[in-house]
């Protein structure tokens, strides 16, 4: 069972801990505001903010963030902020990335780069986005929406992977997950199907560990036993999901934009999963309370072990 059922409990289970962020292209209103909302909760201590002085100070004194405990630096190559925030994280100079008003193209380069050895081999960065609506009875996540884009079937295995590692972080140790595709039935027309079938069979032969893994699912039958039921549909995923994997960007970034935008009592939090650092990625367009909720989940990862 998941260690909080909802984000005010994930806030208040956090509240008092120090943590230094660190933001590169702080020169933005939202991920300011976040954080002067996350230093008012007490998770946020200070940190290092990277981007143009000049409008970093007139950001934060807008939004209220003091800056006594923050360090700025005056910087506006978008390449050198990204590089310039990852080394800072390695060298014991902050705790977890924000990401700004930076393209995630560099954010994303900055920590693959070998000298920083964020990402273990024969791993690979994907993007976790941890949901809460008002017509599902508990958090789920989704994976990928934002950085694969077309993933192979062994990518695939290794976003179940990575999102299976977060979750039992979170607490759910054998994590439900749901491949879902366009229809529920293997159709050799389509291919995300057939990766659904061996999937399945990866979580059923041991190359894929600690998790349920059921599919081809549709959406409906993904969170809805009782309709998985009139479909004729049978498992232990359906209505318990807790991981539903999507079939690539086309698809799963839509979905992820939908929910964000229409989901009945929806909040998020979005963090990358298979960087062995807790890394922040956020859409720009994201709300400031998404951009609080995802610090608070790193605030909670950072002290989080995977269990045995």
């Amino acid at each position: 069972m998941m260690k909080f059922r909802n984000f005010d409990e994930l806030l208040r289970m956090v509240q008092g801990k120090t943590n230094r962020i660190v933001v590169p292209g702080a020169n933005n209103d939202e991920v300011l505001d976040a954080c002067k909302m996350g230093f008012d909760r007490k998770i946020v201590s200070g940190g290092v903010l990277l981007g143009p002085k000049a409008q970093v100070v007139d950001m934060a004194g807008k939004v209220g963030l003091p800056l006594k405990t923050f360090e700025i630096m005056d910087l506006t190559d978008t390449v050198e902020m990204c590089n310039k925030a990852v080394d800072l994280i390695r060298a014991g100079n902050g705790d977890f990335l924000v990401k700004g008003l930076v393209d995630t193209k560099f954010y994303m380069k900055a920590l693959l780069r070998k000298e920083v050895a964020a990402v273990e081999e024969g791993t690979i960065l994907t993007h976790f986005v941890l949901f809460e609506l008002a017509n599902y009875h508990k958090l789920f996540a989704m994976s990928d929406v934002a950085v694969m884009v077309k993933p192979t079937l062994e990518e695939k295995a290794k976003i179940i992977r990575n999102s299976v590692s977060m979750m039992r972080q979170l607490g759910v140790e054998t994590p439900n997950v749901s491949v879902i595709c366009p229809v529920e039935k293997p159709n050799p027309k389509i291919p995300s199907t057939m990766d659904a079938v061996e999937l399945v069979n990866m979580s059923r032969d041991g190359r894929i560990k600690n998790a349920v893994v059921e599919g081809p699912y549709d959406i409906y039958i993904s969170f809805s036993k009782k309709l998985a039921e009139e479909k004729g549909v049978k498992g232990l995923v359906p209505g318990e999901t807790d991981i539903a994997l999507l079939p690539d960007l086309d698809s799963a970034n839509p979905v992820y934009k939908s929910i964000s935008f229409f989901g009945a009592g929806m909040k998020s939090a979005m963090v990358l999963a298979g960087s062995n650092i807790p890394v922040i990625l956020t859409s720009r367009t994201d709300s400031p309370m998404t951009k609080l909720h995802s610090i608070a989940l790193a605030c909670y990862l950072k002290d989080a072990k995977v269990p045995a």
